[in-house]
């Protein structure tokens, strides 16, 4: 296949004529700045921190920078300067390539900064402590310059050691998986369980310097003969740099059915490390973090408060965790009594909550424990050592993602052991089963009349966890003393708001990366587009603060929103079947990262960062029969029985990846490429067909709609990220592109059979309509818009326009242009970004009149709507807050892209 030429959006004579009747045309725009693209491009880079305080603690930070087409080469190098001129250590890859094999993507590591930080091309400083991987060995050491980590190639140990110059700091860092095989629903007797160790099965290096080192480990958690639990944790390492990140995912392959007490409950799982103790009990420290940076700080064995004062000095020093005086310099009548002073060995701060977390101690095991104190949300963070050097380590989203907990033990021995809990052992054993009995709905009419009544499209045997995953992230700090309170301060900092570096809105405009064109940074100099940008702000606060107030939090549930509100019960519709967790319907992750692209709020970072983590892993299966579909909206994240491509879509994910490089989101977009094949074992149209339909290998039943812009998305990313499978996903993207564009009605027909083996649609042999409100809402639009501006394919754009142009055309309209009319249709609001995507391209004036009165008089949210929330108190509700009944999810995502999109491209056409 020949290679794609450079696209230009005005290479059609059509095109360009309507570029010169209407000068608002997005075309016009194109032809005005072509001349100019590529030395734009070439212009330096700004990249700033997304909350202030630059890299802090945190062992290094990598970004990605998008690139216009035919701005940079392969082979172009890149440097980094700081506000002063001083050049920053860099280390670039690409992440993506434009057709014209130009750099699409690039990512940069750097380990240090703290303003802003400027990229141009140039050579790349080198670190004066690099990054090296040696891999000859028993082990693959990767070291900093500063810190030594030894990793194991096999067994049960992941980390054997840490050192920081001749002095190990930690060792034995190991994987703990607690299965509880039966579960109490009734308070009966003695619960049992059995212990699981992480075993490795490979080890990966998948980066080796000089600013930044990869390791990739996989395996199982094993006892005896079972293993299960896969998992895969990578380790991080930056240069110069005296800490390490890791990023530990797991995917639930266990056995839960409802109804029964025995299978496969987890009762803890955790990272564990040993930390050797040196010093003498006085000069041994423990550090807990509590809520925002406050600190328990105290020693193993204490001699403030006492009965008898060694000195006010030596208090201070204890206190501040600085090796103390020798004891024979104190009063005496403590140094003589030292042996009757307690040796505190065990910690353990456990957040069973997202509003609650308790500290104790006690001396050592078989005695008890004595309560510290607590608090409302602790950072997941913690010390243990001495004077002489210690780990300090941190969970992420502790709290948000309960239950966790933090243990110290033996801290009095020569062998402290750590332990970050990912899912706390003293809270109630992770239950996974389903939560009804079916009611009877064993058969395809009896499920579709639940469905009429609850929304969920329940099935037996689909309500199941096994192959859902969950992505945690972890740092670790190798210290040569106990730090002070100000280093431990930006410790935590850096584990509850890891630091991101960030390119600004402009440079992913300037790329026309996501859908050229439609997004713009926000606009208020006139009244309407203040209005609609103020909408924008109320819905999102208004989500962030819903998080809040509901409790939207655990370890399986952060990151996901509700979808519908129960306006009787002042509540989310958490138990309703389909109206409770959201699962990407009609995506509002996509409203969310276009709603970053174009304002670079760190807010709205976060809170899209979270929805990505969440969705990608939980709300998608990665094992089994169904790895690659993900689970429509319910009550459980896996409960429905829809498992379908449109919420494993990786147009999700890419914003995430390509904005930070991250290795997970790049394995969960890589393995959807072959998720074409889960059509054949699974029908989503299988409980509503009236056709005789059986899948088979060369004629399988897809929508070009929301199955489509599922797979499309795979292959593209695949395409452009040169991945293992590029050559074959760039074939699918263009075949079936030009399958649907030669379909009597393109678009319009619905769906055509597509052959697994050859990746191509057969033409259907007659025109047909078939067209649905939910085709376009998964993020065709938006991919038609890429791939459109990528691929020189007339037939695909004008099928593509002549959906987008009949769609919110009237009855009468759509029947002229194929026949029949598209029937009873929804979410035309959603819908107007269609028109104006349309308009510009065509230059339709009347198209973009018809997308601003979509926009503000069809259905979703008007200037009518309250646009206000109402206090709630109690009795009305459990939590005081604030609701605003009128808002749902599915109107909020459509509303939201619709106004970003149809701002971006008709913002100077908006109605008087």
């Amino acid at each position: 296949m020949s290679p794609i030429p450079r696209r230009s959006l005005l290479k059609a004579a059509a095109v360009a004529g309507a570029a010169a009747q209407f000068s608002w045309a997005l075309g016009a725009r194109d032809a005005e700045a072509a001349p100019a693209a590529a030395a734009d491009g070439a212009d330096p880079v700004t990249l700033d921190w997304l909350e202030d305080g630059g890299l802090g603690a945190a062992p290094g930070t990598t970004v990605g920078v998008p690139w216009p087409m035919g701005a940079h080469q392969p082979d172009q190098s890149f440097a980094v300067t700081d506000a002063d001129g001083g050049h920053v250590p860099v280390q670039t890859w690409p992440l993506a390539y434009w057709p014209d094999g130009s750099l699409k993507w690039t990512a940069h590591a750097v380990a240090t900064g703290t303003g802003k930080l400027t990229l141009t091309t140039g050579t790349p400083a080198e670190p004066a402590r690099k990054v090296t991987v040696d891999s000859g060995g028993g082990t693959i050491d990767v070291s900093t310059g500063v810190i030594t980590a030894k990793i194991g190639k096999n067994g049960s140990t992941l980390i054997k050691s840490v050192t920081r110059g001749s002095t190990e700091i930690a060792r034995n860092g190991r994987l703990v998986l607690l299965r509880q095989p039966e579960i109490e629903d009734e308070d009966q007797g003695t619960v049992r369980t059995e212990r699981f160790d992480g075993a490795v099965t490979a080890v990966t290096v998948e980066q080796d310097g000089p600013v930044r080192a990869v390791v990739r480990v996989d395996g199982k958690h094993r006892k005896g003969d079972r293993e299960w639990l896969p998992f895969t944790i990578r380790l991080y390492f930056y240069a110069g740099s005296d800490s390490f990140r890791m990023v530990h995912t797991i995917t639930y392959d266990g056995k839960q059915e409802p109804g029964k007490a025995s299978g496969d409950f987890i009762r803890g799982l955790g990272v564990r490390f040993t930390v050797p103790m040196r010093d003498a009990a006085y000069d041994r420290h423990i550090r807990i973090g509590g809520e925002g940076t406050g600190l328990l700080r105290e020693a193993v064995q204490g001699i403030t408060g006492l009965r008898r004062d060694p000195g006010a000095a030596v208090q201070a020093a204890q206190y501040e965790g600085k090796k103390l005086p020798d004891p024979a310099t104190w009063d005496q009548r403590v140094t003589t009594r030292l042996r009757y002073i307690p040796h505190w060995g065990d910690y353990t701060l456990a957040q069973l909550s997202a509003d609650g977390f308790t500290v104790r101690k006690r001396t050592k095991k078989g005695h008890g424990w004595i309560t510290v104190g607590g608090g409302r949300r602790a950072s997941g963070f913690g010390y243990v050592g001495g004077a002489s050097g210690g780990l300090s380590f941190g969970l992420r989203d502790f709290w948000e993602k309960f239950p966790a907990q933090l243990d110290i033990r033996d801290a009095h021995t020569d062998q402290a052991t750590v332990t970050l809990w990912l899912w706390s052992p003293e809270a109630q054993p992770m239950d996974l089963r389903f939560y009804h009995d079916g009611m009877g709905q064993d058969t395809y009419a009896e499920q579709l009349e639940g469905l009429n009544i609850t929304y969920e499209d329940h099935e037996p045997g689909f309500g199941t966890p096994y192959g859902i995953a969950r992505t945690s992230e972890l740092l670790f700090w190798a210290n040569d003393s106990t730090p002070t309170a100000a280093t431990l301060a930006r410790q935590a900092e850096a584990v509850r708001v890891l630091p991101q570096l960030a390119a600004p809105p402009r440079q992913l405009i300037k790329a026309k990366v996501f859908g050229p064109g439609l997004y713009s940074e926000p606009d208020r100099s006139t009244p309407a587009k203040a209005r609609i940008e103020d909408h924008l702000d109320f819905l999102f606060t208004y989500y962030k603060d819903q998080v809040e107030t509901r409790r939207w939090y655990g370890f399986w549930d952060y990151g996901d929103i509700m979808h519908t509100y129960d306006s009787a019960r002042h509540v989310w519709r958490y138990d309703i079947g389909g109206y409770a967790w959201d699962n990407s319907e009609l995506s509002p992750d996509l409203w969310l990262w276009y709603a970053y692209l174009r304002s670079g709020r760190s807010d709205i970072f976060r809170f899209a960062e979270a929805m990505t983590r969440h969705t990608g892993e939980v709300d998608v299966y990665h094992l089994g029969t169904w790895a690659g579909l993900g689970t429509r909206h319910g009550v459980q994240h896996f409960a429905d029985s829809a498992k379908q491509q449109r919420i494993a879509n990786t147009t999700y994910r890419r914003f995430y990846y390509f904005l930070t490089a991250d290795e997970r989101v790049g394995d969960l977009m890589h393995a959807n490429v072959d998720s074409d094949e889960t059509f054949l074992v699974l029908d989503p149209q299988r409980k509503v067909r009236t056709d005789p339909y059986t899948p088979d290998r060369h004629a399988l039943s897809i929508g070009f709609g929301t199955d489509w812009s599922g797979l499309v998305s795979a292959w593209l990313t695949e395409w452009e990220r040169k991945g293992p499978k590029w050559e074959k996903a760039k074939a699918r993207v263009l075949s079936t592109m030009a399958g649907i564009a030669a379909q009597p009605n393109g678009f319009v027909q619905g769906s055509g059979l597509y052959d697994l083996d050859t990746g191509e649609f057969a033409v259907a042999d007659k025109p047909a309509v078939s067209v649905s409100h939910l085709s376009a809402v998964f993020g065709l639009n938006e991919l038609c818009a890429e791939l459109i501006h990528l691929v020189d394919m007339p037939k695909f754009k004008e099928a593509y326009l002549d959906y987008c142009r009949y769609f919110n055309a009237t009855k009468a309209e759509q029947a002229a242009r194929y026949g029949t009319h598209f029937g009873s249709l929804l979410l035309f609001q959603g819908h107007s970004r269609l028109d104006a995507y349309a308009a510009v391209q065509t230059g339709d004036a009347a198209l973009a009149e018809r997308a601003w009165a979509k926009f503000y008089a069809s259905d979703g949210y008007t200037e009518s709507s309250p646009w206000k929330t109402e206090k709630l108190t109690g009795p009305a509700t459990l939590v005081e807050g604030a609701e605003a009944a009128w808002v749902s999810t599915n109107d909020t995502a459509l509303y939201g892209l619709a106004a970003i999109e149809n701002l971006a491209l008709l913002g100077d056409r908006m109605p008087a």
